[in-house]
């Protein structure tokens, strides 16, 4: 494949806080011996992309933090493509396969990396937020050495393969869980990540499986995913229902995945003693809690979740058999030149659930 040999590409860099701009004529990178380079296929729109564009401290840093993210950089961090060049030293791959790669890019050295957690890995390299590590709002991206690649199927069609990444991180979400089919879960949250919970739930089989959120269109699609009960806290008291289904004790699991500090308080007002309570969102402000009720009033099991570590293989093998329901999700699509509309239609203004930027669009 020669037809990238200009050396030139199209990508969304961004330099700052809210300064994204689409560059013409921007490197491809070169693909050194044990690196692997793809024609990006395609890229969807995270919230936390949507979180650093806006300038969240989580990614760019305050008083308590420092910055994380490395300017300039190219975001995107769901995407796949197919493979223009290999290096010489990299084994199992071939041209033009489909391939994917997780989010974080190990070092393979610091502890975590060395004791199988790496996921955890201490520098924590990622696409799409470091400049040493690009992501795929490009025409171009390079997967380094230590990327973890997965092959995706050719025919897997790109609204589906789209959501394999928010997909995996789901999984790990409701692993940590470790659900039971005597548990009434209920999760909080029916964005893409949130519906990715609930489809992957439902195939543990709880007793209850309970999904809250303020837009009925998200709960209908909850319905339709697997939830046995969806409420919407804008038309009753989930806290009250939850109770109520359960001899006022309160659900056995609770998993977090709005981002939105209620959504937190309420997830500890409605779990029962002993139970289990799950933080996935990445937020955008500090949360305030009554800390005692986790420790004092109620002895929680309170687990968080990052990433998605060894899901990657499980959930494109069930999104492409149909086991994980993916209808639906990926709503609307724009190329790369109209990355701004993108990231607009990203917020949920018209109450989309995934948008992507495609580059053959």
């Amino acid at each position: 494949m020669d037809e990238f040999l200009n050396g030139k590409m199209k990508a969304l860099v961004a330099s700052g806080v809210g300064e994204y701009e689409l560059a013409l004529d921007f490197p491809i990178p070169e693909c050194g011996p044990d690196e692997v380079l793809i024609k990006t296929e395609g890229c969807g729109i995270c919230a936390g992309d949507l979180k650093c564009y806006k300038g969240a401290s989580r990614f760019w840093g305050d008083e308590n933090q420092p910055m994380w993210v490395k300017p300039p950089f190219i975001p995107g961090h769901e995407f796949l493509g197919h493979i223009v060049k290999i290096g010489e030293n990299v084994k199992g791959f071939e041209i033009g396969e489909r391939v994917i790669a997780e989010q974080i890019v190990p070092c393979g050295e610091c502890r975590y990396c060395k004791t199988g957690r790496y996921w955890m890995c201490e520098p924590h390299a990622t696409f799409g937020f470091q400049k040493e590590n690009n992501g795929g709002m490009s025409e171009y991206t390079l997967f380094p050495k230590t990327a973890l690649i997965h092959k995706v199927p050719q025919d897997l069609p790109i609204e589906k393969a789209l959501l394999i990444e928010p997909y995996a991180c789901s999984k790990h979400a409701v692993d940590r869980a470790n659900i039971s089919n005597e548990d009434v879960v209920v999760i909080s949250g029916a964005g893409t990540l949130g519906l990715g919970m609930v489809t992957y739930a439902h195939m543990k089989n709880p007793y209850k499986l309970i999904v809250i959120d303020l837009v009925d269109e998200r709960l209908e699609k909850a319905k339709e995913f697997g939830a046995d009960i969806v409420l919407n806290p804008n038309k009753e008291d989930v806290v009250q229902v939850i109770k109520d289904l359960t001899e006022g004790y309160g659900c056995d699991i609770y998993i977090e995945a709005t981002g939105h500090t209620s959504s937190v308080n309420q997830g500890l007002q409605a779990i029962r003693k002993l139970g289990t309570f799950v933080e996935f969102s990445v937020f955008g402000e500090d949360t305030t809690v009554d800390w005692s009720i986790i420790g004092d009033v109620k002895e929680l099991d309170l687990l968080g979740a990052h990433l998605s570590p060894y899901c990657y293989p499980f959930v494109i093998e069930h999104i492409a058999n149909g086991s994980l329901k993916t209808d639906g999700l990926v709503t609307s699509t724009y190329p790369i030149e109209q990355w701004e509309e993108g990231f607009e239609k990203a917020t949920g203004v018209d109450g989309d659930f995934k948008v992507a930027l495609l580059f053959d669009k």
